[in-house]
Parts: C-alpha cells; structure tokens; sequence
C-alpha cells in the first residue's frame, strides 16, 4: 500500500464517515498525490529563508530575488494544499453545533455548504482568475522591484492551478455526499457486519 493509499484511508477515521466508490477514491488519490509531491516546496522554502537570513545577517547583503521567491513558494504551498486539506477533513469547523446533529442532518448541512457556498465560490475564482493569469502572461508581467523575479504569470498561474484541484476535491466530496444520502453512513454498515460475526 502506498503513502497515499495510507493517506487516504485516513479519512475515514473522523467521526463523519462518507460513503467513497472507485470514482471518489480516484479523485481524491489524483489530489493527494498532486499535493504531495508540492509538499517539498515546503523544505525548498525553508533552505530559501535560512539562504536570505545568512546573507542578510552575516554577510550583510540582502536579495530582494529570495525575498519574493518566498513569497512565491508560500503561495504556491498554501494554495496547493487547500484541495488536500478539504479531502483530508482538516480545515475549520465550528464543532460546537455540528457534534450535536444527527448524522443526516451532518449530510445535508454539507450538501447545502458545498452547493451554495464552495463550488460558487470555487468556479467565480476559476473563472475570474483565467483573465487575470492571461493578462500577466501577455504583458510578461514581472516584479516591480529592479532585481525582482520575472515571470509573475507562473506563480498567478498557481491560483488557476490550485482552485482546479479544489473543485476535483469538492466533486469529489459532492460525490461522496450523494452516496452517504442514499445509502446511509458506512459506519452503520460496519456495525451490522461485526454484530452479525458475534
């Protein structure tokens, strides 16, 4: 079983367990494994600040060039692991109320949130955000600064890129909601299955 396989079965041991077919674990394999391979920006950031912290402080000659290029990857990284993120189940939630509800209510709750709120949202970024990186790309866009980075397109790109990978996410989650909604929670089939072998 690879990293990602362990990954994604890791989903199912939060409290609200949805319903998964070959579709959804596809999906959600493609954006976990996209993320994870733009999980080493994270260490390629780090050599990069330790890099411009050195050259600040003890040979006192600072790089505008390093200063924008951890900005760029902190973008980059951030924005490509909201899709892993929402598959994972690790972004907030107010749990006050939703621990109380019953699990259908949970469903439908999350039905509604995906609808009218994640995919608009998502689809008016993706949307908007084609003009944006294409204006950039025209006018080959770079940074204001003298010695700034060039190719300003490539890291707005990454906001195209990333929200493509979140809507992959939220049909995945759509997906998965519709199964949990027809079919009921998968834990109440678990359940069944250990109380018929005792």
């Amino acid at each position: 079983m690879s990293k990602v396989d362990d990954i994604i079965d890791s989903i199912d041991h939060h409290e609200m367990v949805l319903r998964e077919n070959f579709i959804t674990k596809t999906l959600d394999k493609i954006v976990i494994s996209i993320s994870e391979i733009f999980n080493w920006i994270w260490v390629a950031l780090l050599f990069v600040i330790i890099g411009n912290v050195i050259l600040r402080y003890a040979f006192s000659q600072g790089m505008i060039e390093l200063e924008e290029l951890q900005w760029h990857l902190y973008a980059i990284g951030w924005l490509v692991g909201l899709s892993s993120t929402f598959i994972l189940d690790g972004h907030v939630r107010v749990d006050v109320v939703h621990d109380k509800l019953k699990y259908k209510t949970k469903i439908i709750l999350e039905l509604l949130g995906l609808l009218f709120l994640l995919l608009p949202f998502v689809n008016f970024v993706l949307y908007n955000s084609l003009s944006f990186v294409e204006l950039s790309w025209i006018t080959n866009e770079r940074s204001t600064s003298a010695n700034g980075l060039p190719a300003r397109w490539a890291v707005k790109g990454f906001l195209l890129f990333s929200f493509i990978l979140l809507d992959i996410a939220a049909c995945s989650r759509l997906i998965r909601i519709a199964l949990s909604l027809k079919y009921g929670s998968p834990n109440q089939e678990n359940n069944a299955n250990e109380g018929e072998k005792k």
